[in-house]
Formats: structure tokens, sequence, C-alpha cells
């Protein structure tokens, strides 16, 4: 089978919950801000285009089998309302643990689904990863960083033990990019932010010894884990030379081979060294669908790569099977 893991949901019932408050506001001011009026004047039209394939399960199904998807993970479009206070945060993993849940079970031979957690309270992250497996979900979507916090931050420790135990998959997909205005030009704040913040995070969970502490931890990096794979001799050097880099129990590069990594690299060069980093058995089909900087057809981009059988056929859809525990 063939089975995408990089693919979007947008809730509408969610989308009204967070509508009208102030903080709301205030995050899309600074999105727009990070972004650039460009990017905002091509993203608005691209966005309301697609949103049929967004929220309507019979088109998303049309569109998987134009190109070949015979399952997908679907997850919430990537704004996590970390910005929401207590009361709201519960409200809004709910909406989305349920919403995902609910659009999954109109095709649930074809759809598997992720939930939102609110890192901003860690100390409710557990109880929000609960309610998503309790739905039904094969884990929880997450984004780079909370405000203030960085994913190595000791306050999600019993979130990662959690997931540990339960065996649920962890989707790293950034939201937006703290470089900020520097990258609000010709749209910089996705080309270079989402893989700038991929690395950021993981780096994170590696040097701080998260992945030393919760090695059978299910994570994804979206983007082939952004400029990581690629640079990790750097992070490897950094660790041999520099006491202060030690946080980690062997070079960086070795953790690489914990992880799981999706193929949206746009790039047959690139993902042919994510795979011989990570090892064929750690890369996993993904499309960000449907996005304009996704992939239209994700098996023509993997074809591309002209990779052996076997790693072509792991990577189409045997190492998510496993992972998500198909049948």
């Amino acid at each position: 089978m063939t089975v995408d893991v990089h693919a979007h949901v947008v809730l509408p019932e969610l989308e009204e919950a967070v509508a009208g408050w102030p903080e709301r506001a205030a995050a899309r001011a600074l999105e727009a801000r990070r972004t650039g009026p460009k990017a905002q004047a091509v993203s608005g039209p691209m966005i309301r285009e697609r949103i049929p394939m967004l929220t309507d399960a019979t088109a998303r199904l049309a569109a998987m089998d134009a190109c070949g998807v015979d399952i997908q993970l679907v997850s919430p479009v990537p704004d996590y309302h970390y910005w929401a206070d207590e009361e709201l945060a519960r409200t809004v993993w709910e909406l989305a643990n349920t919403g995902v849940a609910a659009h999954c079970a109109q095709a649930p031979e074809r759809l598997r689904g992720l939930g939102l957690v609110p890192l901003q309270h860690p100390h409710l992250a557990v109880e929000a990863l609960e309610h998503a497996l309790e739905q039904g979900l094969s884990g929880v979507e997450i984004s780079s960083h909370a405000p203030g916090r960085e994913l190595s931050d000791p306050a999600y420790e019993p979130f990662w033990s959690r997931a540990e135990e339960t065996g649920a998959v962890l989707f790293l997909h950034p939201y937006g990019c703290t470089l900020d205005e520097r990258l609000d030009q010709w749209y910089l704040s996705n080309t270079v932010g989402q893989p700038t913040e991929n690395a950021v995070a993981l780096s994170h969970l590696i040097f701080s010894g998260v992945l030393d502490r919760h090695p059978e931890l299910k994570l994804i990096a979206a983007h082939g884990g952004g400029y990581l794979p690629t640079h990790i001799g750097r992070s490897d050097h950094a660790w041999r030379v520099r006491p202060d880099a030690r946080g980690c129990a062997r070079p960086p590069s070795s953790y690489l081979k914990r992880l799981y990594f999706d193929s949206l690299v746009h790039d047959p060069s690139v993902l042919r060294e994510l795979i011989r980093i990570a090892g064929a058995d750690r890369v996993l089909l993904g499309s960000d669908f449907p996005f304009d900087m996704g992939a239209d057809d994700p098996l023509a981009a993997l074809r591309a790569a002209h990779l052996p059988d076997p790693d072509f056929h792991a990577i189409r859809g045997a190492n998510a099977a496993s992972l998500l525990r198909l049948t």
C-alpha cells in the first residue's frame, strides 16, 4: 500500500471557537508581519481554492485516488493556538481531536488521524494526548516550540514518557519561524523558516538527552527534518570538541536513526542523502497535502530518487504501515 503521513485537514468548528479572541488577532498579525504582504496575498487564494480537499472527505479521497495514495495520516493545519489560556486550550484540543476523528471516520479504512496538545501548558499535555488516543487517533501533531519553551524543557518529560509508553505517534511540524521580519520577502518564511525550525527543534531533542531518556519515542519530522540531517556533521563535530555540547550520550548523528522523517525535501539528491544518513527504514512518504509547497504526486517525487526497489517500497508505505500498525 501507499501511505502518505503528511496531509492536513481544516476543522471549521475549531476555527469558529478561536475566532474573535484578541489573542488570535494578535497571533495572526504577528504571522502576517513574519511572512510579509506578498506572501499573504498569494496564500489566501491558494488556501481558499483547496478548502474542499481540506474539509470534505469525498474530495480528499478523490485526490488520493488520482495520485495513487491508499492511506493518509491526517493532521490539523498547523496553527496550534499556543496563545490560548488553559480553558480555551482545552476547547482547542477537544475540538481538534474529535474533529479529526470524525473526518477520518468517514473512510476509516483509508484515513488515520492525529490530534493536538497544548505545549504552552505542559502540565495538560498528557491529558490531551490521552484524549486523542481515546478518540482512536494515532497520536498528535506538535510544533517546534511553544512561547517561552523549547522541546528540551524538562516540563515536557511526562509528555514524552506517556507518548513512549502508549506508542503514540508525534508529528513534528513547525508553524511559523522566529526569525520574524528577516524572512518577510520571497516566501523565505517558509522556504528557509520551516527547515530552520525543524533543525532547531530536533537539535533540542537530541542535545538535551530527550532521546536518551526516551529511546522508543515515535517521532516523525516533517520536511525531511529540515537542514539538520544533511548538516549533521557540524553537530557531531561540536559534540566531539566542545564540553558544552555534550548533553547527549552519543554523537548527534546516531539519533537520526531513532527518528522518522517524511520524504518531502523537493530534491532527489537530498532525499538520497536523508536515506543514507537516517536509513531507508526511517523515511516515510509525505506530500503536505493539499498545499502548493507540497508534492502533488508524491510517488513520482519518490521515483525520481531512483532508489533500490526495497528502499522504494519501504518508503512508499511499508515503514508507515509498521509504524501505524496498519493491516
